[in-house]
């Protein structure tokens, strides 16, 4: 019987297996996908409890859920001086309260879509918990738009301040009241804000401390004190809903998963907030580099004034490097001559340069600057058999009338031979010469003017023998030829816009694809501005409100209460076409205007 039972066990084993597979438990495969977010079972308090006085909250869900970048996404309002501390337990959310609550305080907390399922991760969208540690929920609202003040675009991970403190030292020194984030389109609003007057600021807040330091961040703020009162509430928030079949025709639509989709409001506030970057007032070298072992840059927050930027290096002579600035006297370029200077991986330069010490004032500040570059190991210095390169201005080897030819280099040129550089003009059976001059640029020494007088609709032939061109550290150029053509000039559109409602200094600039900036005019009492010459296509106008008429764009300065100065942009597109001229009224009167459709239109292109 033993005997059978060990023949015959390899059997008997298999047929377990096989029932065993059979009895066990499995998913289906296929069927629909959750789509769904988690929903809320209970929570500890209620949403909307008044009298709390608990030290957490719990919100348990239907389901196993995750965090996603909650560091990131949630916000307490008013802000609390330490952090909850916030992680899941199970099916449920858990914050825990690290500092005292204060007294008949509302508390909003922002979640953002921070909470989603453990399996398919869909979030739960805009989830806000609501508690008051007094009698009442507060219930009112703020709303507004926040907005780039030079573009008008929306701003990403903006933050919205208010606060009852309205002292002007207060967005720099104290937490706020309340605070929200802008959402996608640059509209806020503000839940749960208690009656009475305050302050809205909005802030690009890089340091997470919700708090304003004016050396680089972007920052918003209004005129006058807000009096939020219960006549100029809101009404309630929009809910999700499926795009499919999108209930408000005037909402962006930004696609998720599952063609789920949570429909963003085109909010009109009433507080409009326009953001600037305020202009640096202290003197300091913000930056220093050496990207290339010949080139040596320097960058200083803003112009020298009256003192004036110095550089040497212990046992070279001016001789040995070439020092140029940029239009804007705030960045200077060291381009190194001798080999045996910028073949050393570490330089020691001495620089002497305007400086604002702890007391305000501008002092002669001189510093020693170490200036390193690491070559790799396959690659030299310079490589004096490589063949120079420049680049012209000429595109599709075609001029506009008028327009010069404009010589380009990656490294400063030395004198150019004239000699070796011939200009024709092509005729039908003979080459005629073009007298012409080579003038360098003012304040770049790797560019170069060609000035001749060519003819409209001319053909011509522009020759460069080897050599003709070079840099200072002995590189030449190879012989080339580029014939060219200037174009006529009913090959161009003009434009002319004609300024309506328009008081005191404007700056009317035309631009282009992704408002690309082609030219712009400066008007005091004209009342029209010319564009002549232009490529066929769609262009778009902004007008610039030039308040202290200094011919530029000037950003806001919160220290003294002035705002950016306004822009407009023309509502429209206008098209040019060939042997175009267009004439076109613009009223702009109304300042800080943009078309929402454009708007759109631009954020999508970049």
């Amino acid at each position: 019987m033993k005997e059978n039972m060990l023949r015959y066990w390899p059997i008997i084993t298999i047929i377990i297996i096989t029932a065993g597979s059979c009895a066990k438990q499995a998913n289906p495969a296929g069927g629909p996908k959750d789509t769904e977010p988690p929903k809320i079972v209970k929570s500890v308090p209620l949403n909307s409890t008044i009298n709390y006085k608990g030290k957490s909250i719990a919100v348990t869900f239907d389901e196993y859920v995750v965090l996603d970048k909650i560091n990131e996404k949630f916000m307490v309002s008013p802000p609390m001086n330490i952090k909850p501390k916030i992680y899941v337990r199970g099916k449920s959310l858990m914050v825990e309260f690290q500092e005292e609550l204060k007294d008949s305080t509302t508390y909003t907390f922002y979640f953002q879509d921070a909470i989603r399922d453990l399996n398919e991760r869909n979030p739960l969208n805009n989830f806000q918990f609501v508690f008051s540690t007094g009698k009442i929920i507060d219930s009112l609202s703020v709303t507004g738009n926040v907005l780039d003040s030079y573009t008008l675009e929306t701003e990403k991970n903006t933050l919205v301040l208010m606060y009852r403190n309205t002292a002007d030292s207060a967005p720099k020194k104290i937490l706020p009241d309340y605070l929200t984030q802008a959402d996608i389109n640059g509209g806020f609003r503000i839940n749960n804000v208690k009656e009475g007057k305050y302050k809205i600021y909005a802030l690009q807040d890089n340091n997470n401390n919700k708090k304003y330091d004016p050396a680089d961040e972007a920052f918003a703020f209004i005129d006058s004190v807000a009096d939020i009162i219960p006549a100029r509430n809101f009404l309630p928030e929009p809910k999700t809903v499926d795009t499919i079949k999108p209930k408000n025709k005037k909402a962006t639509v930004i696609p998720l998963k599952d063609k789920k989709a949570t429909v963003v409001p085109l909010i009109n506030g009433e507080y409009k907030l326009f953001m600037f970057t305020a202009a640096k007032k202290a003197h300091y070298l913000s930056s220093s580099g050496r990207k290339l072992p010949y080139l040596l840059t320097y960058t200083l927050s803003i112009p020298p004034d009256t003192s004036k930027f110095e550089f040497s290096i212990p046992d070279y002579k001016e001789k040995d490097y070439l020092i140029e600035k940029n239009p804007a006297q705030d960045t200077i370029m060291i381009w190194l001559r001798d080999s045996s200077l910028y073949s050393k991986p570490q330089i020691n330069s001495i620089i002497k340069y305007p400086f604002t010490d702890s007391t305000g004032t501008i002092v002669y500040k001189r510093d020693t600057v170490p200036m390193r570059f690491l070559a790799s190991r396959t690659s030299k210095a310079r490589e004096a058999t490589s063949i120079y390169k420049y680049s012209t201005n000429m595109l599709n080897n075609m001029l506009k009338p008028g327009q010069q030819i404009i010589f380009s280099s990656q490294t400063p040129f030395m004198q150019p031979y004239t000699s070796r550089i011939k200009l024709y003009e092509s005729a039908t059976t003979a080459k005629i010469d073009i007298p012409f001059a080579l003038i360098m640029d003012s304040s770049n020494s790797r560019k170069y003017y060609l000035k001749a007088k060519l003819k409209e609709g001319g053909k011509y032939t522009l020759i460069t023998d080897s050599a003709a061109f070079g840099d200072i550290y002995g590189e030449v150029s190879d012989s080339t030829g580029i014939n060219f053509s200037v174009n006529t000039t009913n090959s161009y559109g003009r434009l002319t816009i004609n300024i309506q409602n328009g008081t005191g200094d404007l700056i009317i600039q035309l631009l282009g694809d992704k408002e690309k900036l082609i030219a712009e005019k400066k008007l005091k009492n004209e009342k029209s501005a010319e564009f002549p010459m232009l490529e066929k296509g769609n262009y778009r106008f902004r007008v610039i409100y030039d308040l202290n008429g200094d011919g530029k764009w000037t950003t806001g300065d919160f220290d003294k209460k002035r705002q950016p100065e306004p822009v407009s942009y023309y509502p429209d597109e206008i098209e040019i076409k060939i042997d175009w001229e267009v004439q076109q009224d613009w009223d702009v009167g109304i300042k800080n205007f943009k078309n929402q459709k454009l708007k759109t239109k631009v954020e999508q292109n970049r």
